[in-house]
């Protein structure tokens, strides 16, 4: 489940920074954000959760600028609007998904969705 997602005028929690993978160590299966190479484990678990709070916080975040790119693109004022089927085949979404997702994006730039606790359209 997400987390909750601050409203407008609240401030957004800044998870800990996604440290640039060189791709040398992107290319290493065993190399993941240098977790592997801290010993302490209080110190790994730390690091970790950090990692976790922040991918999920990038998650959320771009799932709010997906539904409000799949309402943009569905706005019917648009003379090159797309079907939710389409943008479900854009997405791989299915096409229940997508409508969901234009309505959560309708919400989200209308200012209606503040007060939803989460970001998750389902």
């Amino acid at each position: 489940m997400a987390e909750h997602t601050p409203g407008r005028n609240e401030p957004r929690l800044r998870p800990a920074p996604l440290l640039f993978e060189p791709a040398e160590a992107a290319g290493d299966p065993e190399h993941f954000f240098d977790l592997e190479s801290i010993d302490d484990p209080g110190a790994l678990l730390t690091r970790a959760t950090e990692l976790t709070q922040a991918f999920r916080a990038a998650a959320d975040r771009a799932m709010e600028f997906q539904a409000m790119a799949a309402a943009q693109l569905a706005d019917p004022r648009r003379f090159d609007r797309l079907t939710a089927a389409d943008i479900a085949d854009r997405a791989e979404w299915t096409e229940g998904y997508a409508k969901k997702m234009v309505e959560f994006g309708r919400d989200l730039m209308s200012g209606d969705a503040e007060g939803l606790g989460h970001a998750d359209p389902v």
